[in-house]
């Protein structure tokens, strides 16, 4: 009696494991732990407190009593509220009642409080009295974002008036989410549930990153207009030490979805170790298949193994294949466990 080949049998359930856990959609990015700073009144300043505030701001006040700030307490002569963010508040309440309608008393009285309309840095330094305790925001004092003058305040509102004014309305969306039908929050909720963003991903970066948005255009591209995909999966815009302020350094990122090119494999493709994923590929869009940066592979081979006498480059000038892709043979070659030169 024929022996079955257990080996047979055990590649054809490894490759079929394989195709069942390979690409996956990005997980949810979980929220920061932040540890709330202690923030005493400072010396100078006197406080009015919260319902001080509401008098004027009342929009403001009921939008911000909805976010996670309006929660935080301290014990003892800690400052709460609107006060912990805009610090001493009584001088202006005050010169803004003694003002009395008067334009010029009334601008005066304004520069009594800190309202976040100083430098960038200085608006930023305000957040990060709290926002420093976590490693997905630490880094921001040094972030390419604020090095070009992008602030918090930017892409962050912890009183989002706008939501407040029309809580249950609903985004257009891009044409590609509404055609896949990606369920959408009502603003409000949106704004409560996604970091107190003033738009929504993409839209928000759209509005600086208007390249990306092109390049999203393009037919192949990563599932992001679609709704399926957001910036922050793949970049922390809050700044990192790897390039393009990935979450990950090189190609950890990509193999966070694509589970099936991770390995480790015996015999590795040298250009994934070294340069990463961006040695092949394009991230955010092309008019190429796989989204490779080279409208045909072979030539993106090429631009490495260029030399037909080297020894990583076996094929002779005259009997390199002219028509077809490397890949018809070198199948594997993101990694191989079984051959070093990537054959199947």
């Amino acid at each position: 009696m024929k022996r079955p080949n257990f080996f047979k049998h055990l590649g054809v359930i490894l490759f079929l494991s394989g195709a069942v856990f390979a690409q996956t959609r990005p997980a949810a990015n979980e929220p920061s732990s932040v540890t709330p700073a202690l923030i005493t009144q400072r010396a100078g300043e006197a406080y009015a407190g919260s319902e001080t505030c509401r008098t004027c701001h009342r929009a403001e006040f009921q939008e911000y009593n909805k976010t996670h700030h309006a929660r935080l307490t301290y014990k003892g002569e800690a400052v709460t509220g609107c006060e912990m963010c805009h610090g001493g508040g009584k001088a202006h309440a005050d010169g803004m009642e003694a003002a009395q309608g008067d334009e010029a008393r009334t601008n005066a009285a304004k520069k009594l409080i800190f309202a976040f309309r100083g430098n960038p840095r200085q608006n930023a330094e305000r957040c990060m009295n709290c926002h420093q305790s976590t490693l997905n925001q630490k880094d921001f004092g040094h972030s390419t974002h604020l090095q070009h003058g992008v602030s918090c305040g930017n892409c962050h509102s912890m009183h989002l008036v706008e939501a407040g004014r029309n809580p249950k309305a609903v985004g257009i969306g891009t044409v590609q989410s509404n055609f896949f039908n990606v369920p959408k929050l009502p603003e409000e909720q949106r704004w409560l549930r996604n970091s107190q963003l003033t738009k929504p991903q993409p839209e928000l970066c759209y509005g600086c990153h208007s390249n990306i948005q092109a390049q999203f255009a393009l037919p192949t591209h990563h599932k992001v207009p679609e709704g399926l995909m957001k910036c922050t999966d793949c970049h922390n815009a809050h700044g990192t030490s790897n390039r393009a302020t990935l979450r990950q350094s090189g190609w950890e990122t990509c193999v966070g979805c694509h589970v099936e090119k991770r390995g480790p494999f015996v015999f590795e493709h040298s250009a994934v170790k070294v340069e990463g994923c961006t040695a092949c590929h394009t991230p955010h869009g092309s008019v190429n298949r796989m989204l490779v940066t080279r409208r045909e592979a072979r030539f993106l081979c090429l631009q490495c193994h260029v030399d037909p006498f080297a020894a990583n480059v076996p094929h002779s000038r005259l009997s390199f294949q002219t028509r077809g892709d490397c890949v018809r043979c070198h199948s594997a070659i993101h990694g191989s466990n079984f051959n070093e030169f990537f054959l199947h």
